[in-house]
This record gives structure tokens, sequence and C-alpha cells, in this order.
């Protein structure tokens, strides 16, 4: 049809954001590998190294995966080295899981790693851009109705959840 101009993919915020996700979820994919660790293992270490002892259904929850394939994610880590179950000390039905110095030292190189990722992809921004830039994506986060805590301090960081209210 003549005349009728068709709004870009650009002009709505859902495709911009559709496709940085697809991208940063690939990068984070290369990031990695050289770890030979998938990005939720590292939130799965992340977690821990915060809240160490937690069961395998207390660290499913804030990693949104199914309680299946969190046996799977820790029985690899354990198979590494990295984490190792114990006893809960509460609960006779379950598991905790614990960080071990290897899962700890992974963590660091990993950090080190996403860190600098991240730096590559603000890179385009000033520091005070890039802090209100990942201040605005929490609130939108929190609007979405997606905070029922995603991990741990990521919403109570800068303060994004109080001024999100």
């Amino acid at each position: 049809m003549a005349g009728v101009s068709t709004p870009s993919l650009f002009d709505h915020p859902a495709c911009v954001m559709t496709h940085l996700s697809a991208h940063v979820q690939e990068q984070l994919v290369d990031v990695l590998a050289p770890l030979g660790i998938h990005p939720r293992q590292f939130g799965l270490l992340d977690l821990l190294i915060d809240q160490d002892g937690l069961s395998q259904h207390q660290l499913a929850g804030p990693l949104n995966v199914h309680r299946n394939v969190m046996v799977g994610l820790v029985d690899e880590l354990e198979r590494r080295g990295l984490v190792e179950r114990r006893r809960h000390p509460t609960d006779r039905r379950a598991h905790a899981v614990h960080v071990l110095p290897a899962g700890r030292d992974m963590h660091t190189e990993a950090e080190s790693l996403i860190s600098g990722f991240e730096t590559r992809l603000l890179g385009g921004l000033e520091p005070e851009e890039a802090r209100i830039f990942v201040t605005l994506l929490k609130r939108v986060f929190v609007h979405a109705g997606l905070s029922g805590d995603p991990h741990p301090g990521l919403l109570t960081s800068e303060g994004a959840l109080a001024e999100s209210r």
C-alpha cells in the first residue's frame, strides 16, 4: 500500500529488549565457555556465594528452573568439584548445597569475565548513564511483575526496588 508506513522494530521497546536479551544470552554463553560453565551454572554459584547451604528446592526458585533441571545443574557442578551436597541441617529429606573452594575460584573468574563483557556491552554509555540504565531496567523488571526475588540483592542494590514504588 502506498503511503502506509510501518513503525521500525526499534520503536517498540519489547522488540528491542527481546533482541538485546537474545544477544546478551548468546554472548554470556561465549564469555563463560572458556571456564566450561553455562550462565545458569554461574547463577547457581552466585546464589551459593551469597547464601551457602541452600537446598536444591530453595535454589530452583530464584533461578527459575524446574527442580529436575536443578538436580542436573548441581550434579554437574558436584562432578567438577565446585559444590557438594550435605545433609540439610533442618530437613532430613533435603540436601544443602555448599560451594567448595574450587567453586569460589570459578565464581571469581566468571565474575571477572562477566564484568568485562558488561563494560563492553554498556561501553556506548557514560558511567552515569549506565547506572541509570541498569536502575531503569530493574524498575521495568519489577513493574512487569517479575519481582519474585530473581536473585538475592539484585533489586535492592542501588535502591532500585525502593525507587520503583
